[in-house]
């Protein structure tokens, strides 16, 4: 087997477990019990996009590809920070509200 063969028979290969962790990705976004689980689930969705990228660079030799992914790999962090944040939040905002509720003057 040559190096050219062993390549296209790798990527393709990589390229049959990326679809498979593209759809259990895709599951866990749909049924994902919490919204934290889906916020993990689309951050493990980038990672696979990320994949199919640097896969599909490889198999075409046209490496531009790869600062795609990379530019796509910072978007995702940031954008998980910000879901993140945006969960603190509501998570505090919650906690605030179920505290002025407890509170026996609060009930008078």
């Amino acid at each position: 087997m040559s190096g050219a063969e062993f390549l296209h028979f790798a990527t393709t290969i990589s390229l049959g477990l990326l679809t498979l962790a593209f759809l259990l990705t895709i599951y866990r976004i749909t049924v994902g019990p919490s919204l934290p689980d889906r916020v993990l689930a689309l951050d493990m969705l980038i990672a696979v996009v990320i994949g199919y990228i640097a896969v599909i660079a490889l198999r075409t030799g046209f490496m531009l590809y790869l600062d795609i992914a990379i530019a796509l790999g910072l978007v995702g962090f940031l954008s998980t920070v910000a879901f993140a944040r945006f969960i603190l939040q509501r998570w505090q905002i919650s906690q605030a509200s179920s505290e002025e509720e407890s509170r026996p003057e609060a009930r008078r």
